[in-house]
């Protein structure tokens, strides 16, 4: 069972981010929307839909070096059949990126040929980069442009303005702030974004945070946190249970003999992050 949490994440700044990119869609031919490959649904911000239109879409799947390969194959397929341009890509590695310049010509070849029609052939296109902050957008970016065009961080929140960068090949780039949406309706979204470091970790509370994780494991990857926890996963135990049999195991004590489930929640989600449960998918589509 997992515990209830009220995630609430909106800062000021995200407004002035959002009526930035309204302004500048006259300025772009197509939109990259930068999603993590480990919560695909969830970090779509459904209010970009609306902002930029009809404006034609290439969806980068990142991350995809620490998502599940068939999870990410299968979203893959959704968002095709949906009409976006798709791109999986690690942008640590740089894995997959030398593909961006191709997807974006393909998905734009109609307007290349009525620019041409008109003698505008060796015209810039325009491409808006979009995506929920701590998605890896700012590091695709650098990735692409072949330096550090962008600021980078692990932590959400640190693209602020707009920039524009050239990549050459007739392309160039608009860097945006990463937004979120006002408010959570679906409680599994926040979460996910939550555990992936989308919502920073200092308006959470990291214990509830932790055993909740510990039930999605169970449900999804359970030979996962065993093997990484050396627990013994039995039918009736909830998250608060192998969360606590975790920090039994790495020796996460407190005063009075309590385990620290605080630190244990902490460690857990740090080792999700780095990758060190292996991949993982936590929103998986129904075959």
């Amino acid at each position: 069972m997992q515990e209830q949490m009220n995630i609430q994440w909106f800062p000021g700044h995200m407004t002035k981010a959002r009526r930035m990119i309204a302004e500048n869609l006259k300025l772009i031919d197509a939109v990259c929307e930068v999603i993590d490959a480990r919560i695909p649904y969830s970090s779509r911000n459904p209010d970009l839909d609306e902002i930029t239109g009809d404006k034609p879409r290439l969806i980068i799947l990142n991350r995809m070096d620490q998502a599940d390969r068939g999870a990410t194959k299968q979203w893959n397929a959704k968002f095709k059949a949906d009409g976006a341009a798709v791109l999986e890509t690690d942008s640590k590695s740089g894995q997959g990126v030398s593909g961006f310049s191709s997807a974006v010509r393909t998905l734009l070849a109609d307007r290349l040929a009525h620019y041409a029609s008109k003698g505008q052939s060796g015209r810039q296109l325009r491409v808006m980069v979009v995506g929920i902050p701590n998605v890896g957008k700012s590091s695709l970016i650098n990735r692409i442009a072949k330096r550090k065009a962008a600021a980078t961080s692990d932590k959400p929140g640190v693209t602020r303005g707009k920039q524009w960068i050239g990549i050459g090949n007739g392309l160039e780039l608009l860097d945006t702030p990463g937004i979120l949406w006002p408010r959570f309706e679906d409680q599994n979204v926040a979460e996910n974004l939550a555990f992936t470091g989308a919502i920073r970790d200092s308006v959470i509370d990291i214990e509830t945070l932790g055993v909740n994780f510990m039930s999605r494991m169970k449900e999804y990857y359970p030979q996962s946190i065993a093997e990484r926890y050396k627990l013994d996963i039995s039918a009736d135990d909830g998250g608060f249970d192998l969360l606590t049999q975790a920090a039994k195991k790495r020796g996460f004590l407190i005063s009075g003999g309590e385990y620290d489930l605080s630190r244990m929640a902490a460690v857990l989600l740090d080792e999700f992050r780095g990758g060190k449960l292996g991949r993982i998918t936590l929103e998986q589509l129904v075959t």
